[in-house]
C-alpha cells in the first residue's frame, strides 16, 4: 500500500547495510545483499500497525505515525530489531540512526530548515548525518538514538536503551539482547571481534 502523507513530529530511523560499497565491487553480492534487505523491510513492515518505510539503494527510512511518544518509540524499536535480527541470519549488518522531531512526507521526503540549518533541520536530516558523519562513528550492528531535543520519555521502560561509554549524545539500542546484564559481556565481546573485522562482529553479534 502507499504511504499515505505524514506531517508532525514523531521518530525517524535511517538504516543502511554496512560494507555495502565493499560489497560493491562484486554485483551479485551487492544485488543479492539488496533483495535481502528490501524483502526484509517489506516482511517486517507488513506485519506492523504504526511503523511504515521506504527503502532506496542501501538505505531505509523508518517512521511511526500514531500513539504516544512512547508508543512510537517503543514501535519503531520493535521494527528495528525485527529486521536487524532477519538480515543478521543472512549474515547482514546495519547501522541505525533514530532521531526525533518534525517529519513531513508527501510522497517525498520534506524538511523545515534545511537552507539555514542541513543538520538539525528535521528528524531525517538527524539520523540520517547522524549515520553517515556523527562521532563517534557508529559501528556495524549498532542502533542509537540522538538524544538532542528528545522528547520527555520513561527510560525505565526501555531497559536495552542505554548510554555507552563516554558517549553523551546518544543511547544505544542493544536490539540483540534479551537483557540489560548481557550488556556489558557483549560488549566485550564485540570489542574483540574487531581483530577478526566483519565475521567477528557478526558472531560476537549472534552469540548473545
Amino acid at each position: 500500500m502507499p504511504i499515505e502523507d505524514f506531517n508532525g513530529n514523531t521518530f525517524v530511523a535511517f538504516t543502511d547495510i554496512s560494507g555495502f560499497k565493499e560489497l560493491m565491487k562484486n554485483d551479485s553480492l551487492a544485488l543479492e545483499a539488496i533483495r535481502h534487505f528490501y524483502q526484509t523491510g517489506f516482511n517486517v513492515l507488513r506485519e506492523s500497525e504504526n511503523v511504515e518505510g521506504f527503502f532506496v539503494s542501501d538505505c531505509g527510512i523508518l517512521f511511526a505515525r500514531n500513539g504516544s511518544n512512547e508508543n512510537k518509540l517503543r514501535d519503531l524499536l520493535s521494527v528495528v530489531k525485527k529486521i536487524n535480527q532477519r538480515m543478521l541470519s543472512e549474515n547482514y549488518m546495519l547501522t541505525t540512526s533514530i532521531a526525533f522531531g518534525r517529519f513531513d512526507y508527501q510522497g517525498k521526503i520534506e524538511f523545515q530548515g534545511i537552507e539555514k540549518n542541513p543538520i538539525y533541520g528535521g528528524a531525517y536530516v538527524k539520523a540520517f548525518m547522524d549515520n553517515e558523519t556523527g562521532k563517534p562513528r557508529i559501528q556495524p550492528g549498532q542502533c542509537r538514538i540522538v538524544k538532542e531535543n528528545l522528547p520527555q520519555i520513561e527510560l525505565s521502560d526501555f531497559p536495552l536503551l542505554v548510554e555507552r561509554g563516554r558517549d553523551n549524545a546518544h543511547s544505544y539500542y542493544y536490539w540483540n539482547l534479551n537483557e540489560p546484564e548481557s550488556i556489558s559481556n557483549f560488549e566485550n565481546r564485540y570489542k574483540d571481534s574487531y581483530s577478526l573485522k566483519y565475521a567477528g562482529m557478526i558472531n560476537a553479534l549472534k552469540n548473545n
